[in-house]
């Protein structure tokens, strides 16, 4: 058989994920404050980008025509609700308006620059920094606290440089996380002046500050008290025993009565394993709720996005078409070209981002309106595939979106994960029950124990479940009862008998 070069065309099918289609999928799974970052990048980067700075729902003003080459995009939230008894289509919040605000900024008066906007909040200089006076008003965190005492301790220099890095390694919580013999094989010294020089710092303020371990921390604390004695040696070697609280142990080691072992470990109880805690470290980021839920007339539930973690964003036409006219060369219109459709594409995935989170959003509350009305014993048992099938999406969107947000509702405000759980089937044949409620019953169970009889164990947690209507295994509830840290009923018959 002849070998020979031939042309053939062959027509066929597959699936290609754009780069635009990356992004709309990458913006879905973004938390509000990560999408806050990714917009902040996407603002410096493209010039035909601004954030619309005026408010969501101005005053009316008299109409005024503007030419449609003069228009601008930007998602407005003003429209981003729903209720559940609408369609879901006419929740969009992106919208037309003019260009006024960026033909300002980028004016005709020679290239000015207006000041006045430097900074994201429109601010001066002021804006760029902590200042001055957010730096003598915010609480020092424990380094600084740290370094502050060591400047005035005395050491030399060597000894200074070897506790400045032992400060360095100190967390959050008062523990140091690095080992002395690393620690001077790095600085080229020996082990012995890293030990003195954490002995210096282990004096510091807070006490039981600069510990390897929880007993180290505890006995520094005590001998601040002078409290340290060979009975309190032997009770922080067996801190295990007293977790378990297995008294009779306790008291066989440390060689003490009932009385004495009682005073030890209310002692114990006045120190802090955290001697950190009391310092500020880096302020927590408060979780802002992507989603309001409200409760309206005739029993009906409000479902509104959260207009303060939309990014508001406008394409600005007007100078778009400015450069576009003064653009010579092909890099030129190309990189222009670019901006345009990378503007337009990533308002219209905002735009598709939060009709996606309100569609989603509004089926959970759908499915879950018995937990919003009574209660977390009401809480259904829900899959991602049930919402997935209902709005008619992948089952990977609705995974996307559920992925850190949360949703503000008259009982708390819960991420959105929280309304997806597991089922456990009825014992007598009926609707299955949620794994989130049957915890809570466990939890009530066990709150109810009063006295050392009342105490059920897991076998007679199970019959309880079972008289109720849950079929459940005994090592599920245990896997359940150790997942909310509630101890053994031997353990919580000790606990009730010691406060007897």
């Amino acid at each position: 058989m002849a070998l020979g070069a031939r042309l053939e065309m062959r027509q066929g099918q597959g699936l290609v994920i754009t780069p635009q289609l990356q992004q709309a999928i990458k913006l879905l799974q973004l938390s509000n404050m990560e999408l806050e970052a990714f917009v902040e990048q996407e603002l410096e980067r493209n010039p035909l980008l601004q954030r619309d700075e005026r408010d969501a729902d101005p005053e009316p003003e008299a109409p005024v025509e503007a030419p449609a080459d003069l228009s601008t995009d930007r998602i407005d939230d003003s429209s981003a609700r729903a209720d559940l008894d609408t369609s879901h289509d006419e929740a969009s919040p992106g919208e037309r308006a003019t260009g006024d605000a960026a033909d300002e900024a980028a004016g005709d008066a020679g290239g000015a620059i207006d000041w006045s906007r430097v900074g994201k909040g429109g601010g001066g200089f002021d804006n760029d920094g902590e200042g001055l006076e957010g730096v003598l008003t915010r609480e020092k965190n424990l380094p600084e606290h740290l370094h502050d005492q060591l400047a005035v301790a005395g050491l030399t220099g060597v000894e200074a440089a070897v506790a400045s890095v032992l400060i360095d390694a100190v967390d959050e919580g008062g523990y140091l996380r690095a080992e002395l013999a690393e620690i001077a094989d790095r600085l080229g010294c020996s082990l012995e002046l890293v030990e003195k020089v954490l002995g210096v710092i282990q004096g510091f303020e807070p006490t039981g500050v600069a510990a390897r371990d929880v007993r180290e921390c505890l006995m520094l604390q005590l001998k601040d008290r002078n409290r340290f004695d060979p009975a309190m040696d032997a009770l922080l070697e067996n801190l295990h025993l007293l977790a378990r609280r297995d008294m009779v142990a306790l008291r066989k080691a440390c060689g003490v009565d009932e009385e004495d072992l009682r005073e030890m470990v209310a002692e114990l109880r006045a120190l802090t394993p955290r001697p950190g805690s009391a310092f500020g470290g880096e302020p927590a980021q408060p979780v802002a709720p992507d989603v309001f839920v409200r409760e309206g007339p005739g029993g009906l539930w409000h479902v509104e996005l959260n207009s303060e973690t939309l990014p508001r964003l406008l394409v600005d036409q007007r100078y778009h078409a400015r450069v576009s006219s003064k653009a010579r060369s092909d890099q030129e219109k190309t990189f222009v070209a670019d901006c345009m459709a990378q503007a337009n594409w990533l308002v219209k995935s905002l735009d598709q981002r939060a009709k996606t989170i309100l569609k989603v959003s509004s089926e959970i509350v759908r499915q879950q309106d018995a937990f919003l009305a009574f209660g977390v014993e009401h809480l259904r048992p829900l899959n991602l595939k049930t919402v997935a099938d209902a709005i008619g999406m992948h089952e990977s969107t609705v995974s996307r979106v559920t992925s850190n947000k949360y949703i503000a509702t008259p009982r708390g405000m819960f991420e959105m994960k929280f309304f997806f759980t597991s089922a456990i089937a009825s014992s007598e044949g009926g609707e299955a029950h949620s794994a989130e409620s049957v915890r809570h019953k466990i939890k009530q169970l066990i709150e109810a124990e009063r006295r050392e009889d009342d105490v059920h164990s897991d076998d007679r947690i199970v019959e309880i479940l079972k008289e109720m209507g849950v079929d459940i295994a005994r090592r599920t509830v245990a896997k359940y009862r150790e997942a909310m840290r509630i101890p053994s009923s031997v353990e919580r018959r000790r606990i009730l008998k010691e406060a007897v």
